[in-house]
């Protein structure tokens, strides 16, 4: 697949669709909802978790198929956070074996689990430059895509 990944419907109605292409108005539409958090996140993780899910849901923008990818991104945060930790203790280089310098395996670690977050945090608007993109519409508007024609 070629060029941009599409962005979901819900999303370009919040921004507004400065383009005017026609929305797709038969995305599914998952109901908000609040998924179980999964038993096998860490300690750290499900703190995140916690975290997460009461301000999405404050927003209504967690459903039970957004699961996988939110218990990713808070995997993700307990690597990191503990990747974090052992370099503040080691700091970015360490000996090795042989004597010499070299950088911390945690560093990597760090690196990529911050990778992993930033590309997730922006699929779920965690991000400033994303969040700047969503008009959250006020509480005595319809709800999203009632009474919407396809071009918004």
């Amino acid at each position: 697949m070629r060029g941009r990944r599409p962005k979901p419907t819900r999303i370009k109605a919040l921004t507004g669709n400065p383009g005017k292409r026609a929305l797709n108005v038969h995305e599914p539409r998952p109901e908000p909802a609040l998924p179980d958090c999964p038993p096998e996140l860490s300690h750290t993780a499900k703190r995140e978790w916690t975290r997460l899910t009461g301000e999405l849901s404050k927003l209504s923008l967690i459903t039970h198929l957004d699961r996988g990818a939110l218990a990713t991104y808070c995997g993700a945060y307990a690597m990191w956070a503990e990747a974090m930790e052992q370099i503040q203790k080691y700091g970015t280089m360490i000996k090795s074996p042989s004597g010499f310098p070299i950088q911390s395996p945690y560093l990597a670690i760090a690196n990529r689990q911050a990778e992993l977050m930033m590309r997730i945090a922006s699929e779920f608007g965690f991000t400033p430059a994303s969040r700047s993109r969503i008009i959250v519409p006020s509480p005595d508007q319809l709800p999203l895509f009632d009474g919407m024609d396809q071009n918004g």
